[in-house]
């Protein structure tokens, strides 16, 4: 499942690289004024492997699984993967968090923070930014996760079915974090697995400093309502 707005630039290399593994794609998009949805359209139309969802405005990225989720669920699919479609997730590291996911029956997730895990292209700070928010989570939380706020992961049909979709709170980065949160809460096991994180090459990030504060904001409501 790839969410985008405005990733024209990429869309079509993180599609193959997928694609060419043998997993089927839905793209989300919100409306991108860029053509991302019209790109997606064509991609669809050469291969069956590919569908699109098209939203009629930005809603956000949790909304965007979410809703991609429940047509998984709703047509049976038995593993769910999230990726981001900016080409910092290779499809290299694919198979591995899909096999992991089947292998526990909950939760894997591509993780840049533990051995054999690594970052490519990011300055100082944002580094700094990350890390801090991972340790905030685990802290508040009490995770053992090393890597909640990746979105690079893989969910079985049994853990969503039994999170409850419409009881999440989140609907921007936040939305990550909540369902480590509440994959742990019910006792699925959670699995990480090393990748390696490219920074985007084309393009611009959509994580803002109003996004931050709201991620840290509802990070602190879900520590208060266990």
């Amino acid at each position: 499942m790839l969410p985008t707005f405005n990733e024209r630039e990429n869309l079509e290399r993180v599609v193959a690289g997928v694609r060419h593994l043998g997993h089927d794609v839905l793209v989300v998009d919100d409306a991108s004024p860029d053509g991302t949805g019209e790109l997606a359209d064509s991609l669809a139309a050469a291969d069956g492997g590919v569908r699109v969802l098209h939203r009629e405005r930005k809603l956000g990225i949790g909304s965007a699984y979410e809703d991609a989720f429940r047509i998984g669920l709703a047509e049976g699919s038995s593993l769910f993967v999230e990726m981001d479609a900016d080409g910092s997730h290779l499809s290299q590291d694919l198979d591995a968090i899909v096999d992991a996911a089947r292998g526990c029956g909950g939760l894997s997730i591509g993780s840049r923070y533990m051995r054999g895990g690594e970052i490519v292209g990011w300055p100082p700070h944002r580094l700094l930014l990350s890390r801090g928010a991972n340790a905030y989570c685990r802290s508040l939380l009490r995770l053992r996760v090393r890597d909640c706020t990746s979105g690079f992961r893989c969910y079985t049909r049994d853990l969503l079915s039994s999170i409850q979709l419409d009881k999440v709170v989140s609907q921007g980065y936040s939305f990550q974090i909540e369902m480590v949160h509440r994959t742990v809460r019910l006792g699925y096991p959670v699995v990480e697995v090393p990748i390696r994180f490219e920074d985007r090459v084309a393009g611009a990030s959509k994580v803002s400093r109003g996004e931050i504060r709201r991620a840290l904001w509802t990070v602190l409501r879900l520590s208060m309502s266990r």
